[in-house]
């Protein structure tokens, strides 16, 4: 099994591409070793690596982000390692239940008034169709949180989360873009 690695924009993130489906539909994010050990065998044997600190999963990548401590010449053989580990073994990536869960949260926790739905549904057409595909390239996600008053509010995930040029992307790559369609976008909000 060959492993593909690809640097992120965030210098503390890198993106591994087993060359095999990692999740058939939607994302996980992990932030923390017990969360990701009760809903992912691959996240728990990941965080069992000294130094990483976040686990992603998209389509067809993982990508891991490391604490401040570690290099990634030191961490980067035992993640390959485990992710190779994994998917020879033939374990799920995700325990049962637990995508359908997290796709379950990530629409329940969504916010916006009945009176925008037009507006909320347009915004979410352009975060499929333009947004996520170019940020998925970087290792990462952006999701639809909730509008109020002119505001977007955003998820961002995996890569994205912590990355120095998250900023840039919110303000003048995706801010920009939802103005340019839809005039009643004052401003786009990290959550």
């Amino acid at each position: 099994m060959f492993i593909q690695t690809e640097a992120t924009p965030n210098p503390a993130t890198l993106k591994f591409l087993p060359g095999k489906e990692v999740l058939a539909s939607g994302t996980a994010d992990f932030r923390d070793a017990a969360a990701a050990a009760a809903a992912s065998p691959l996240a728990g044997r990941l965080f069992a690596i000294p130094g990483v600190a976040g686990v992603f999963f998209g389509y067809d990548f993982v990508t891991v982000t490391k604490s401040d401590g570690p290099e990634w010449q030191h961490l980067k053989p035992a993640i390959l390692g485990a992710i190779m580990e994994h998917f020879m073994s033939g374990a799920p990536v995700m325990a049962s239940g637990s995508q359908a869960a997290a796709d379950r949260a990530d629409q329940d926790g969504e916010f916006y008034d009945t009176a925008d739905s037009e507006i909320v549904l347009t915004i979410k057409e352009l975060l499929e169709t333009r947004v996520r595909p170019a940020v998925a390239q970087d290792g990462g996600d952006i999701t639809f949180r909730g509008y109020e008053n002119g505001v977007v509010f955003l998820n961002m995930k995996g890569a994205c989360a912590g990355c120095p040029s998250s900023t840039a992307t919110l303000k003048h790559g995706i801010q920009n873009l939802l103005r340019h369609f839809v005039p009643e976008v004052q401003q786009v909000e990290q959550v």
